[in-house]
């Protein structure tokens, strides 16, 4: 991997009656961490971390503890940070948790399991020099999730996709917005990326259960409310060029994730909806705060 570069693996999930979700992202080279942005020797094997974010009907949980290289293992089938891991059995991915939360402690333990009915084929570079892809590899996959830590066990559908780069992403990138929707024959995804030059890459994707590409057709723009205490921008796309926000999962300096109701291919739709600002990121301010949510631990 490049110094300064950076890969991660993605997983959101809902569930079926739309009351419990989460995201899991397992990072080498941690993107939004602070203590990678002042190291100089940029090493990303050295700034590792298990995001994991619980999304309750009260509350939410978040883990974000970085790692150095020790507590990095991985081969051809799994990878581990430190007491977590993902694991890729030929049929199932298995994700084992035992991460604490910031920044009042407590406990995520458990496991999640995801079957994938297939993967897709295409692999999207985001900058025109090919310095960043992205493979949305299994869109919309059945999920187990068992947690003893809080109890908690739900199915749902999932989402697993990997980012790969070889710099960071504030050099290339000012923000981006990106959703996905399941539909009744697997899901739509929309990438919106605004890159540092001012140019844009605009992606409409549409997958079949099995990973097989499908067309859509392009959704018009659609305004969105900015978040409520952050004043994130937020904006996305639909059918009609009409959108709503059901429920704000995350609500950031930087970053805020979103559930949505629109219409995408036809089909009403509940999109799980990110929007990222990089020039926000930047900000001393926020780099200031981001160690209260993100402690760094040596093993």
């Amino acid at each position: 991997m490049a110094r300064d570069g950076y890969v991660w693996w993605y997983v959101d999930a809902l569930s079926e009656d739309g009351r419990q979700g989460l995201t899991i992202i397992a990072f080498i080279g941690s993107v939004f961490s602070p203590y990678y942005a002042l190291d100089l020797s940029r090493d990303p094997f050295d700034h590792c971390t298990m995001n994991v974010v619980l999304y309750g009907e009260r509350a939410n949980r978040f883990c974000m503890t970085e790692r150095g290289r020790d507590s990095l293992r991985r081969d051809a089938s799994q990878i581990r940070i430190g007491p977590s891991g993902l694991a890729w059995d030929g049929t199932t991915l298995t994700i084992t948790l035992d991460e604490v939360t910031a920044p009042i402690p407590s406990r995520v333990r458990g496991t999640i399991r995801l079957r994938p009915n297939g993967f897709t084929r295409d692999t999207f570079t985001l900058d025109a020099d090919g310095r960043h892809r992205w493979w949305p590899m299994a869109p919309s996959s059945p999920v187990e999730v068992t947690l003893d830590a809080p109890s908690l066990s739900w199915r749902g559908t999932a989402y697993f996709d990997t980012n790969h780069g070889d710099t960071a992403l504030g050099r290339d990138f000012s923000d981006w917005t990106w959703c996905r929707a399941d539909l009744k024959d697997g899901s739509a995804i929309l990438y919106d990326v605004r890159r540092r030059d001012g140019s844009l890459q605009n992606l409409s994707l549409r997958f079949a259960a099995d990973g097989a590409r499908r067309d859509i057709r392009p959704p018009l723009p659609a305004a969105l409310p900015p978040t409520r205490f952050w004043r994130m921008p937020r904006a996305t796309r639909s059918d009609d060029g009409a959108s709503s926000v059901v429920r704000t999962f995350e609500d950031t300096p930087f970053y805020a994730r979103s559930l949505l109701a629109s219409t995408l291919d036809g089909e009403p739709v509940r999109p799980v909806h990110e929007s990222l600002s990089l020039d926000r990121f930047r900000n001393p301010l926020v780099q200031f705060m981001l160690p209260f949510r993100m402690p760094r631990r040596a093993g």
